[in-house]
């Protein structure tokens, strides 16, 4: 139980700090400029390609088990 508490309070300090911030100049520059929307579609990219390659070995080791 201690564990969790600890865990539970390190994750919403983290949280508070991310929220104190100041504004991000990069991030600003990006989204005045338009840019913002190519680093969202090459991240989107990013994770697709990763996720049907990740369900393509899912399917692949199903198979191979289904051999056994």
């Amino acid at each position: 139980m201690k564990k969790f508490t600890y865990t539970l309070l390190a994750v919403l300090f983290a949280c508070a700090s991310a929220f104190a911030q100041n504004r991000i100049e990069m991030a600003d520059g990006l989204r005045s400029e338009g840019k913002i929307y190519v680093v969202v579609l090459v991240m989107l990219v990013i994770f697709l390609a990763v996720a049907v390659f990740l369900f393509t070995i899912d399917k692949k080791v199903r198979e191979l088990e289904k051999d056994k």
